[in-house]
């Protein structure tokens, strides 16, 4: 299979607390779907190139939950948590997502995992937050560097043997 260089939308609706990610990946489905839910694939694969994830909690299924810190250069820079409320491979993944910085900044986000057919996936992840300056904020905040650099790890990653 040939690697394809992958464009990375990232939505916002005007009127709506809604930011939408839109990605496809060159790999089957089901590969795309354990690179979501796997805690080593995850910590290999998200956020920017420059960071390291520790995973201290991870627990990718219905009812379970997760919380890990983003480092850069030995030093921690961002802390996450969330609860993972569906969890229904390959198809989609619902979880709630918290940076601590931000403790009242809950976005409920949906990951569906879409099978396109000679081993391609599209992934659509849509964040619903309670405003749309939790919105803007978030589309303030410089996630795309992390959004982008990440799937682009998660390309590397998904190519491997």
């Amino acid at each position: 299979m040939t690697a394809t260089t992958n464009q990375t939308r990232i939505e916002a609706d005007p009127h709506l607390p809604v930011v939408r990610i839109i990605r496809e990946f060159d790999a089957a489905r089901e590969r795309v779907f354990r690179a979501w839910v796997d805690r080593d694939l995850v910590a290999r694969w998200l956020g920017p190139k420059r960071s390291e994830m520790r995973i201290d909690t991870w627990e990718a299924r219905t009812g379970g939950g997760y919380r890990y810190a983003a480092f850069m250069d030995g030093e921690e820079v961002a802390r996450f948590f969330g609860s993972f409320h569906e969890v229904r491979a390959p198809e989609r993944l619902v979880q709630t997502f918290t940076w601590e910085g931000m403790p009242d900044g809950v976005s409920l986000d949906t990951m569906t995992f879409e099978d396109l057919g000679d081993g391609r996936t599209r992934v659509t992840s849509v964040s619903v937050v309670d405003s749309i300056e939790g919105r803007d904020a978030i589309m303030a905040s410089g996630m795309e560097v992390g959004v982008n650099e990440g799937y682009e790890k998660l390309d590397a990653l998904l190519a491997e043997a």
